[in-house]
């Protein structure tokens, strides 16, 4: 007994990258995601896209937490490895589930109640892992005192909620939600999180970008539907692969090196704020405008595939997923690139603002010209940050020579 007592996860030093596990537990949460979009498009309304945002937020703030346990210890080796097998689990049982998020039934564990306690156990084994690591670590064991309390205290409105379903449900999951940001932010205030390796946590970020673009754009161009596109609709899967290429582009082009390096460049405990806030803030919202984004495509796929022959303007619903997506993608873009590369021009904050403004003309056309306009729009923005890095040789340098 005392044998198993001594054992400690095995550290990761500042050299340490995403491991292929790490990779392999990632594809599961992004599965989750993709599955926010199955919930959002079974029946689009302003209510269902406000839901969908609450269950994205719940899910991104639920994973981000993984990242600092992969920065503090070897998620792939030894005890921690079958514990973060737990938590794969509980995160693929909710993905399950997220299309029925609101739907209760007679049943012991419904959809809401399961995915509550699906949740719980994820959390769970965070607090897990990161408060074995501390045993030896006394500055990290301050800072999960400080962290514990929200996050426990976010279960009881999370659990009462998926009790309650309907309108309280969506009010105590919000209550929930912000009890996990606004106390996690108050906690990491006081209390700054260890920061080992920002090669691992920028990787691990933009994998798990990388994985959702991908995802989704597999998820909008077969979504719930048997139908294959054919005609107009397989016109529209390829205007939404271009898009999803600029916005593959606009980061990991040239940014996604930048902010990097800038972030490896910060001196001592502000590298860990920096970096939390840049990456677990703004780059989260990155992720869920991606979604967004595939959900508006889905939406005109749909509509070309199984509506009538000519199909009238594409609506709001569908208008605001796809245009306010690519607003909240390029302005969290503007966010992290001022959080880390310092840099932002008002003719980028006018390209980002840009989409809200054709939201209402996007709404009024038919689906394939409205999908044709944002995608000549992402088009043309990519090629005026292109324009931009060239004029600016900080962005030059700092590009990555992969690109």
């Amino acid at each position: 007994m005392r044998r198993i007592l001594d054992i400690h996860p095995v550290p990761a030093g500042v050299t340490h990258r995403t491991t292929m596990f790490e990779i392999f537990f990632d594809l599961v949460f992004v599965f989750a995601l993709t599955r926010v979009i199955t919930f959002m498009a079974a029946s689009p309304s302003a209510l269902t896209l406000a839901q969908g945002l609450l269950l994205l937020l719940l899910l991104l703030y639920s994973w981000s937490p993984y990242i600092w346990v992969g920065n503090l210890v070897r998620p792939d080796v030894g005890p921690v490895r079958a514990i973060t097998l737990v938590a794969m689990a509980a995160i693929f049982v909710a993905a399950l589930v997220l299309p029925d998020a609101w739907q209760q039934t007679p049943k012991l564990f419904d959809a809401p109640l399961t995915l509550a306690l699906a949740y719980v156990v994820g959390r769970t084994v965070q607090l897990v892992i990161l408060f074995w690591a501390s045993a030896t670590n006394p500055a990290l064991r301050s800072t999960l005192r400080f962290f514990t309390v929200p996050v426990v205290l976010g279960w009881v409105p999370l659990i009462i909620g998926a009790l309650l379903g309907g309108g309280a449900q969506t009010a105590l999951w919000t209550v929930a939600f912000l009890l996990n940001i606004v106390g996690a932010r108050i906690a990491s205030t006081f209390r700054p999180w260890q920061l080992r390796s920002v090669d691992h946590f920028s990787e691990r970020f933009g994998l798990v970008l990388i994985i959702a673009l991908g995802e989704s754009l597999i998820s909008a161009g077969a979504g719930p539907r048997a139908m294959a596109p054919a005609g107009s609709a397989l016109l529209a899967a390829l205007l939404g692969l271009t898009s999803t290429v600029c916005l593959w582009w606009l980061y990991f082009d040239r940014l996604a090196a930048a902010a990097r390096e800038a972030v490896s460049n910060v001196p001592g405990e502000r590298r860990a704020s920096v970096a939390g806030d840049a990456y677990g803030l703004a780059h989260s919202t990155l992720i869920i405008g991606a979604i967004y984004v595939a959900l508006g495509i889905e939406e005109v796929i749909a509509q070309l595939t199984e509506g009538p022959a000519h199909p009238g303007r594409l609506g709001w619903e569908a208008a605001t997923a796809l245009y306010g997506g690519s607003a909240l993608y390029l302005l969290s873009r503007l966010v992290f690139r001022r959080l880390t590369v310092r840099a932002v021009y008002p003719g980028q904050v006018v390209a980002a603002l840009l989409p809200l403004a054709l939201l209402p003309i996007g709404r009024s056309l038919p689906p394939l010209a409205a999908l044709t306009l944002l995608t000549a729009f992402l088009i043309g923005v990519t090629w005026f940050e292109r324009r931009m890095d060239r004029r600016d040789p900080r962005q030059v340098d700092r590009r990555d020579p992969a690109s």
